[in-house]
């Protein structure tokens, strides 16, 4: 990050799920992937809910995505961990596309992807038959979607254009955890769906057990750009705010391997360890999903009276 570079923080002194005053530091956790800084992760007493604190406003956290590793936004295939990203990728976007004709029960319809990067599930959503677009805030990421794919990638402040009950399936697969105004875009969400419609969402889990191995140094934390930290509780909480009830939640069990590489790569470690600590992860997680390194949540509308 260049020394020019002016970031501006807001402080956030209410919890963003419950909005309790009642909450207090857990620990610091360093940006390991671009600026080096650190930053203190709070929790709040009252719903347990886990949030960076001091964060960048949205026109400063660019500069946090300022990395050629990036691999969500950059496709770069650079070093064993993004190489193995790519192989992985192939079969978990298969998997995510038969996951929604799954629970949507339709083997057609439209689809938007909240966060789509360079656009890889908006295409294979298209290849499977379905009338797919997505939303990006970076420029780069959108251009690179356009040269693989051709994918129809619109800007974030598109969303207040798209009408009301208009998508089957609406996804956010690791996304939710960097969005600034969580209620805002959870109310945004809820108005596109139409009413039969279901809402995926993937997130990391910190009560996992390679989060609690690698403490400050797991990769999954992410500071800054994760603003939120949950787990099943507090997801269950937000979306029953909005409106959702969780009618699934499915383990990504690839996820562990690849935030173990990474949590080891912050730590100096080595590839061996990583799959170790991985596999031990998924194992304890058999027995109890909510434990999981990441989960997928799988929601749908509330019935009218309910909500």
């Amino acid at each position: 990050m260049s020394d020019i570079d002016v970031v501006k923080k807001t402080e956030i002194k209410n919890c963003p799920l419950c909005a309790s005053s009642d909450i207090h530091s857990v620990r610091r956790v360093k940006d390991y992937a671009v600026s080096g800084e650190e930053f203190t992760l709070y929790s709040c007493k009252n719903c347990q809910f886990v949030f960076t604190r001091d964060i960048p406003t949205p026109d400063s956290m660019g500069k946090y995505y300022r990395s050629d590793d990036y691999v969500s936004h950059t496709e770069t295939k650079s070093g064993l961990i993004n190489k193995l990203y790519h192989k992985v990728r192939k079969l978990t976007l298969r998997n995510k596309a038969a996951l929604v004709r799954k629970y949507t029960g339709k083997m057609v319809g439209h689809h938007l992807d909240i966060g789509a990067g360079t656009g890889s599930f908006v295409h294979a959503m298209e290849n499977s038959g379905w009338n797919s677009i997505g939303v990006e805030p970076d420029p780069a990421a959108r251009i690179k979607a356009n040269e693989l794919y051709l994918a129809s990638i619109y800007p974030m402040e598109e969303l207040e254009n798209f009408s009301e009950g208009s998508y089957t399936a609406i996804t956010l697969w690791h996304v939710l955890e960097h969005v600034h105004d969580l209620h805002t875009m959870l109310s945004r969400v809820h108005h596109m769906l139409d009413e039969d419609a279901r809402l995926f969402i993937a997130v990391p889990n910190h009560l996992s057990f390679d989060a609690r191995y690698y403490g400050d140094c797991w990769a999954a934390y992410d500071v800054p750009r994760h603003l939120y930290h949950f787990t099943p509780a507090t997801m269950k909480k937000i979306l029953d705010q909005h409106g959702f009830d969780i009618i699934a939640s499915k383990p990504m069990w690839f996820d562990s391997f690849y935030v173990s590489m990474l949590s080891e790569k912050y730590r100096k470690g080595n590839v061996v360890r990583a799959f170790g600590v991985a596999l031990l992860s998924n194992i304890i997680a058999l027995f109890n999903r909510k434990t999981c390194s990441s989960l997928i949540y799988i929601a749908k509308k509330k019935p009218r009276t309910g909500y």
